[in-house]
């Protein structure tokens, strides 16, 4: 008897599309079923859900099965959640699956990003884009502008925007007042524009844009062109890499304009307070010299990442006979040529002040207190934005958009373990700089964990340099470098600790800023500041940013513990991308619809 034998079955794999087409369907379909235990079952159990309102009405990242669980349990009903789709085709490498999706809530429709590792998910990001029946005037539904027909409005666009600059925070009072007119501040005024909420950005300074033009005039934009564009308005293709500051101030009051953001130059803030009852604030003002009263239901303070100038004291600086300023008031090297200048400290702003001072002819020593991160420029634009932010970028479709979400996909318990290997390439890549820096007695660090700049900015938002040229001055000793703590001050001269005497014409302390939640110590006095707690850093237990973990940006454009009070601010890149979640959030209070917000931050640190 002849026994036949068959080949083996031949094994199907599915492709990245259909792994992905069944984990949305059957993700929708546990949703639709209100069985929790079951779509928390497709999340692996080291997994991670960043959602950016869409779901929790915050900015909040869950933790694995039990966090999804937990969260569906308190939103899901609200949510409901549906129509999961993906957008673009899936991907696959090094065994995950990527694929770009839309999904839709009841109030809302948003993008977001799947990665999936076999069937389960590993992470997952879903992000409110726009509002139902509050979407932006975009595209196919922008306004017509023109008049067609009669009996239509007989205003004219001129005088419309001059009615509302006679109106708004006078007979008709703004829904949200934002307090500073920087990039943050501006940004934010341009949502609260195209989704109709009325605002006002009220700045001390005398025009938009000056933030950027009162600083010392060498400044220029460390981060590139296709990081920094604004919302709605990218730069000119024309535009340079690295815009001077000027020209930056420039574009912020053009855009300011053109944009039509209700703008009040000149208009500092005396105070503020929340009636609990009324749930309204009452804001003074102070007005190019007329006191006005505002009553905003919603407040942001949109002054930057960093609060008030954190000047340090010393004994002594009460005798010294020469100048001295913090690096916020520097106003350039002008005036110091052949003077001896003593800058303390050696992150960005010491390289910049240090740089154009030497090249002015002054005599300068950099005092670095603490070891600093250094990355070349060249070599941060190639390994660590090139993928995302850079014309090489654009030539492989890598749009604004995408590459901001892209970024916002990396749940940041784990962005560090996709940092490190970038700046391993970078350190072998630059290591004869580097080696000529630490032979110049230069304390270098790569972060607590070697995970590099972006994670030094995100936990702590200091302790670096993007070097565009100082760090080869400090190399070949044109910028004296010297090591150690201040001790005091005598009339001639900054002695350190261990007797060091550098003398000096000029201190300039670089010394960076304090907490956010200072401003509004200073607005709302310090019991809302201790309310509101510490803003920036995530709680990575690392330098600077004392834990436990957060999960998130402490406080940053998402409910606080102060109802009504939000706080706006950081780079171009994140005044452009997280103003979109702000104004949507701010917006949906506007529009009277409910906001249950889930994982409220809890207060772990004062400042």
């Amino acid at each position: 008897m002849t026994q036949t034998v068959q080949p083996p079955a031949v094994q199907t794999f599915s492709t990245p599309q259909e792994r992905v087409d069944l984990w949305l369907a059957d993700f929708e379909a546990a949703l639709a079923a209100r069985d929790i235990e079951r779509a928390a079952g497709m999340f692996a159990v080291d997994s991670f859900w960043r959602d950016l309102v869409a779901f929790t009405w915050n900015l909040k990242t869950v933790e694995g099965r039990d966090g999804v669980a937990a969260m569906l349990q308190a939103r899901l009903d609200d949510t409901e959640p549906t129509n999961f789709r993906i957008s673009e085709t899936p991907v696959e490498a090094d065994g995950v699956t990527s694929a770009w999706i839309t999904f839709e809530t009841a109030t809302s429709r948003g993008k977001g990003h799947l990665r999936l590792e076999g069937d389960e998910a590993w992470t997952l990001l879903t992000t409110m884009q726009e509002l139902k029946g509050h979407e932006e005037p975009r595209g196919t539904k922008r306004v017509k502008g023109a008049v067609h027909g009669a009996g239509g409005d007989t205003l004219s666009w001129a005088e419309r925007r001059e009615l509302e600059e006679k109106e708004l925070g006078y007979t008709q009072q703004p829904y949200v007042l934002i307090i500073g007119g920087g990039q943050g501040g501006i940004a934010l005024g341009a949502r609260m524009r195209q989704l109709g909420v009325p605002a006002i950005v009220v700045d001390k300074n005398e025009r938009p844009g000056d933030q950027w033009r009162n600083r010392y005039k060498s400044l220029c934009l460390h981060d590139p062109v296709w990081y920094d564009h604004l919302p709605y308005m990218p730069f000119p293709d024309n535009w340079p890499v690295f815009a001077p500051k000027d020209k930056i101030g420039d574009w912020l009051e053009m855009y300011t304009k053109v944009m039509e953001i209700p703008y009040w130059a000149s208009t500092t803030c005396t105070s503020a307070s929340f009636d609990e009852e009324t749930k309204e604030w009452t804001v003074v003002l102070d007005r190019a010299g007329e006191e006005v009263v505002l009553h905003p239901k919603q407040l942001v303070l949109a002054t930057g990442m960093s609060g008030k100038p954190s000047v340090p004291t010393f004994p002594g600086q009460d005798i010294f006979q020469g100048e001295q300023h913090h690096s916020s008031q520097h106003p350039g090297p002008d005036a110091y040529a052949g003077k001896r200048v003593v800058v303390v400290g050696s992150n960005n702003s010491a390289h910049d002040i240090c740089k154009a001072l030497y090249e002015n002819g002054a005599d300068v020593t950099m005092l670095q207190r603490s070891s600093t991160h250094i990355v070349k420029s060249e070599s941060l634009m190639d390994l660590g934005l090139g993928d995302l932010y850079s014309e090489r970028a654009l030539a492989a479709g890598m749009t604004t958009e995408k590459a901001d979400l892209t970024f916002a996909s990396l749940p940041y318990k784990i962005m560090h373990e996709f940092q490190i290997p970038i700046y391993q390439k970078i350190a072998e890549r630059d290591k004869e700089f580097y080696d000529r820096l630490e032979k110049a007695g230069f304390k270098l660090d790569f972060g607590d964990d070697g995970s590099g700049l972006f994670m030094k900015y995100l936990r702590r938002g200091s302790g670096y340099y993007i070097d565009v040229g100082a760090s080869e001055l400090v190399a070949d000793g044109s910028i004296h470098l010297v090591s150690g703590q201040v001790d005091r001050l005598t009339e001639t001269a900054v002695v350190l600790r261990d007797g060091t005497e550098l003398p000096a014409d000029l201190v300039v302390y670089a010394t960076g800023y304090g907490s956010m939640n200072g401003w509004a110590a200073d607005l709302m006095g310090q019991e809302v500041a201790d309310k509101v707690g510490k803003c920036w850093g995530l709680g990575s237990d690392t330098t600077k940013d004392p834990g436990p973990w957060e999960g998130e940006q402490r406080n940053m454009w998402k409910p606080t513990q102060q109802e009504a009070l939000w706080f706006h601010g950081g780079n171009l890149h994140q005044s452009r991308h997280y103003s979109l979640y702000l104004a949507l959030q701010i917006k949906a209070r506007y529009e009277k619809i409910p906001t249950p917000v889930y994982g409220l931050q809890e207060v772990h640190h004062l400042s």
